[in-house]
């Protein structure tokens, strides 16, 4: 894995509140460059609305977020995806009655499939999406409808359309979740081998045993705001983790 420790994505004071819950409560982190990172918590605890913020979903209340040195602080979703951050969704965000390929192309430039198909950079789109389909594993149902797949297949097709737009960091909302064992040691696999090539993760996971054998920070998350960070180890002995998962 890449050793460059300098600083990815980094918030400060983030707050987001809904009526009177505070599901982000001026949360400070930083997220390391070059490395596999996760984010854990209990339910509730606010990690998916931090995603939201920071990606530009829904606007923080106050507070600032910046990636590699630029302020991405209440930028639209399509912004930050330009500026370099791809990202996926809790529950899978696909277009059901396309066709896995179809999904692929619309997913890094939505046009009309009809335009797309006429134009010369249609070609190259479609030979990278079968690349990207064939190291995820799917490429052999690129004419399936995606409705037709499996929930970890979609999490697969998902994981493709993201890296169609060639982000350099990836943040992951439970990719293991309502996942097959054999495919949650797929989908690690492709972390670990993007992040051999350079690609910078942001997981949000509950599966303990896939954040801890593919993470080198660890960043904890109770009542909307960090109380622990570290390697696996470091937060797994932390007194405060225990506390805010088991209560003692």
């Amino acid at each position: 894995m890449s050793t460059d420790a300098g600083r990815s994505l980094e918030t400060e004071g983030l707050t987001k509140s809904f009526g009177g819950v505070r599901a982000v409560d001026g949360a400070s982190v930083s997220f390391h460059h070059g490395k596999v990172n996760a984010l854990i918590g209990p339910n509730g605890s606010g990690k998916t609305t931090f995603f939201n913020c920071v990606t530009g979903m829904i606007r923080p209340d106050s507070g600032t977020a910046s990636y590699r040195g630029r302020d991405i602080t209440r930028k639209p979703p399509h912004w930050i995806a330009r500026a370099g951050i791809g990202r996926s969704f809790q529950l899978c965000r696909i277009f059901p009655r396309m066709t896995v390929l179809e999904n692929m192309l619309v997913s890094v430039r939505p046009r009309t499939l009809l335009a797309r198909i006429v134009s010369a950079r249609q070609r190259a789109d479609m030979e990278r999406a079968r690349e990207l389909l064939t190291r995820v594993g799917i490429d052999h149902l690129e004419n399936t409808e995606a409705r037709d797949l499996s929930y970890g297949q979609q999490k697969l097709l998902e994981l493709a359309g993201v890296l169609m737009a060639g982000p350099e960091t990836i943040m992951l909302d439970e990719p293991a979740g309502g996942v097959n064992p054999a495919l949650i040691e797929r989908i690690g696999s492709l972390v670990r081998s993007l992040n051999a090539e350079g690609k910078t993760f942001l997981i949000v996971e509950h599966n303990m045993d896939m954040v801890m054998s593919l993470s080198d920070h660890v960043v904890v998350f109770d009542r909307g705001r960090p109380i622990a960070e570290g390697t696996p180890d470091e937060v797994r002995a932390d007194p405060r983790v225990l506390e805010a998962y088991l209560g003692i």
